[in-house]
């Protein structure tokens, strides 16, 4: 049993370290629906993966993590000795998750939706807005957002770089902006 638990261990360990077609297929067997063209840099799915569902083109940053149930029951053994409390978490389409974040049971995020690093989300969130905090509270509208990208002096076309490519190009402009 114990070699089993040390196999399954290690196994995580290299999935976590593989491609992000890799870890999605991996989440997809253990339960999560995971869309389209998405992006998963975590590998905390609960103990209960299955209640986890991410629509498409979704990015969801390292360090976050899913939270399906509620341990707080057990302050309450004597009154439900037998009972668990679980809750589903539902992420829409073309949701950024930034890192450290943390989804408890019975969330639900609407479509284009950015969240900010190192957020507690617990409740339903609507569409087109930017989240943040600890509670997670809604800080400003999609079209906001935007906006300020617009505007953002470090802002660059970078995406489809290699790492390689990318060093020199976004140290150079940086060397400009002094």
């Amino acid at each position: 049993m114990k070699l089993i638990k040390i196999f399954k261990v290690i196994r995580r360990l290299i999935i976590e370290r593989s491609s992000v077609d890799r870890r999605i297929e991996f989440l997809r067997k253990q339960g999560v629906q995971i869309g389209e063209r998405c992006i998963i840099e975590t590998m905390d799915f609960s103990t209960e993966p299955y209640l986890v569902e991410i629509g498409d083109d979704v990015a969801i940053a390292g360090g976050t993590v899913f939270i399906t149930h509620d341990a707080g029951i057990n302050c309450f053994r004597d009154e439900f000795p037998d009972d668990d409390v679980f809750g589903k978490i539902k992420i829409g389409n073309k949701v950024f998750i930034g890192s450290n974040c943390t989804l408890l049971p019975n969330t639900t995020i609407g479509n284009n939706t950015i969240i900010g690093a190192g957020s507690t989300l617990r409740g339903t969130y609507p569409n087109n807005v930017v989240i943040a905090g600890n509670p997670a509270k809604v800080i400003t509208n999609i079209r906001v957002q935007r906006l300020l990208y617009k505007q953002n002096p470090g802002r660059l076309a970078t995406y489809k770089m290699t790492d390689q490519e990318k060093k020199p190009y976004v140290i150079a402009h940086f060397r400009k902006l002094r």
